[in-house]
């Protein structure tokens, strides 16, 4: 389902006190700024999921934001993981606030892998259980380990 080295342990946050949707996207974007030589610094990328956000709020429901966005200076997709310490507003489909934060960078030519992607990993976050183990998960450790142990679960 994800491509290699997809999400890595240093792209994921564990108990994050951050308090808006702008600080969020600011620091998955520097999480995700080593990705690529040209992607040094995390504002191309902060930029580019702000760009889609303005489109409309990535929140899709039960405390669970997909942030995205495309970028010519990568050549597969990312991931990147943020468990917050509370919920924020994210403008979510339900009104809901957003504890749990998956944001998405695919190459910009990648137009059916970005919404294969898309449609897994909301099936990911539509696992109620998966997404209570999440919000319970102690380290970046743990959630990686979730996260993959249910990534195998819809593979299989």
């Amino acid at each position: 389902m994800f491509p290699v080295n997809f999400l890595a342990i240093e792209r994921i946050g564990c108990q994050v006190d951050i308090t808006s949707k702008k600080r969020v996207l600011e620091h998955l974007g520097k999480l995700m700024s080593g990705i690529s030589p040209s992607l040094a610094t995390s504002t191309k990328i902060f930029d580019r999921l702000m760009e889609r956000e303005r489109l409309g709020s990535t929140g899709i429901g039960d405390g669970i934001a997909i942030p995205h966005a495309r970028l010519r200076e990568i050549n597969q997709a990312y991931g990147a993981f943020l468990q917050l310490k509370a919920g924020i507003s994210f403008d979510a489909i339900d009104n809901r606030t957003v504890d749990l934060v998956f944001a998405l960078v695919v190459p910009e030519a990648a137009t059916q892998e970005h919404l294969q992607l898309l449609a897994n990993l909301a099936a990911m976050f539509s696992d109620e259980d998966f997404c209570s183990q999440l919000r319970s998960a102690k380290t970046t450790e743990a959630i990686l380990q979730l996260i993959q142990s249910q990534e195998a679960k819809l593979t299989a």
